[in-house]
């Protein structure tokens, strides 16, 4: 290679570098706001931020580092709001038995649909396919009619019940279950295993990554959900934390800062620890044999 196409080259990888390190920075400029703005005192809060919070015309004066950093956000947060921890554990409450429901409801179905022919089979799937394009907007009266016959509404249940038969699990198990090799089922079969037995040896094992990316990908939608509480619950101690935000007044701006930082760190903690899993799961969703 002569030495102008050295130069080209190298010219080309720092143009990727630089082009990717202004993408991340872009990604995680909001993030490293929220950060600095939750370590900030309520005075120079709302000096920074005073036109968005819509009490004055002053223009913005965003800073990555306050200037007095302080924990009080966090103190009358974590201390002085009753609140903000009951709406923590409802949460909780309907994340965490909904997850439990995705996998012993969608695990055997996906790998029904990867590992069995049967009449219908890509008809139903396609028929799943079809319900992850659907957005919430479109179900949300059918959902409610049926909630409300089943006399769950305005309860936990209400969001448990539809989370747990979410097609989204059932498609990314599906594609990770598709990629568990012939030969692995074969030997199962040879030694003697039945189809139930292979599930569990074989099955959950080789295709746990998939399992993975379901678990955490649904754990980060039900954390965050907005509409289906506000659709199903009326009573505000059934609230969860994702509705905890909006219901902040502008007087407690610092506190708002505060409460998303704990809110987001959940699911970050949940990412760090399953993102090789993660990343398995999402590119074996997007490849078939």
């Amino acid at each position: 290679m002569s030495l102008n196409g050295k130069r080209n080259r190298k010219k080309n990888v720092w143009f990727r570098y630089g082009l990717l390190t202004f993408a991340c920075l872009t990604v995680w400029f909001p993030f490293l706001l929220m950060t600095a703005a939750s370590f900030m005192p309520e005075d120079e809060l709302f000096w920074r931020y005073l036109s968005p919070l819509g009490i004055g015309k002053a223009p913005v004066r965003a800073a990555l580092v306050p200037s007095y950093p302080t924990l009080k956000a966090f103190v009358e947060l974590l201390f002085q709001s009753p609140g903000f921890f009951v709406m923590f554990w409802n949460s909780c409450i309907q994340v965490f038995p909904m997850l439990l429901g995705q996998l012993l409801v969608g695990a055997p179905a996906a790998w029904a649909f990867a590992r069995f022919e049967f009449p219908g089979r890509k008809v139903l799937f396609g028929f799943y396919l079809l319900l992850l394009a659907l957005p919430f907007q479109v179900t949300c009266v059918s959902n409610y009619l049926v909630l409300e016959q089943m006399g769950i509404l305005n309860s936990h249940l209400s969001l448990i019940l539809p989370g747990i038969w979410s097609a989204f699990p059932v498609f990314i198990m599906t594609r990770s279950f598709e990629t568990v090799p012939n030969a692995l089922l074969e030997a199962a079969y040879l030694d003697g295993a039945g189809e139930i037995q292979t599930f569990f040896l074989v099955g959950i094992p080789a295709g746990y990554p998939g399992i993975v990316t379901a678990m955490v990908l649904g754990f980060i939608d039900g954390w965050n959900a907005l509409e289906q509480p506000m659709a199903y619950l009326k009573d505000i101690q059934l609230w969860p934390l994702s509705l905890y935000l909006p219901d902040l007044v502008q007087d407690k701006a610092a506190v708002a800062f505060a409460a998303g930082m704990v809110m987001l760190l959940p699911p970050v903690l949940l990412y760090l620890n399953g993102e090789g899993k993660l990343e398995q799961g999402i590119a074996a969703s997007g490849v078939k044999e």
